[in-house]
């Protein structure tokens, strides 16, 4: 084998390597839309993962080694930790927040409401006493969570995935902070 046909060869294991950070976190983006429900845009994804999964198929089976395998399955792990990645920061979506406390937190309520958020509080019996929810909707931001963390730092929150809703109140709190 000479000199040059080697490094062609190194040089196509590290190209599928590319391909799956590329492929996975479309195929991750592509599911996203899905389960959100947008279709049209998942449908563009999946056009193009299939393109680059036909593609980064033909690269590996050129180079059918063992280092090669290994290199394609690094990259889609790799792609993996990518995609994740893209997508907490696009954070597509809404979440629904529900905020438990022990103490009645009339301040936070307010602050939430100022904030452009609705809420919904309730009163509820714990195993300790008298416990209290507020549930709140909110896009995919970090914004609700600080105002919790700031004013009832003691606060268990649980966020749910919301997928699909309808009505309520809803101001700039849905909506992407700039």
């Amino acid at each position: 084998m000479t000199q040059e046909s080697s490094t062609s060869k190194r040089s196509i294991g590290g190209g599928s390597s590319i391909l799956q950070l590329i492929y996975v976190p479309v195929l991750t983006l592509r599911t996203i839309m899905l389960v959100k429900g947008r279709t049209v845009i998942a449908g563009v994804f999946g056009t193009v993962e299939t393109l680059i999964y036909i593609f980064a198929l033909g690269v590996v089976f050129r180079d059918l080694t063992t280092l090669g395998m290994v290199v394609y399955a690094l990259g889609f792990g790799l792609g993996i930790l990518i995609g994740g990645f893209v997508e907490r920061k696009l954070a597509i979506g809404y979440n629904m927040i529900q905020v438990h406390t022990q103490e009645f937190p009339a301040e936070l309520i307010q602050v939430i409401r100022d904030n452009g958020f609705g809420v919904t509080h309730y009163q509820g019996q714990g195993r300790d006493g008298v416990r209290y929810r507020l549930d709140v909707l909110a896009a995919r931001t970090k914004v609700l969570r600080g105002l919790v963390e700031e004013y009832e730092p003691k606060a268990f929150l649980v966020a749910f995935d919301s997928v699909d809703f309808k009505g309520g109140y809803m101001l700039k709190g849905l909506k992407r902070q700039k």
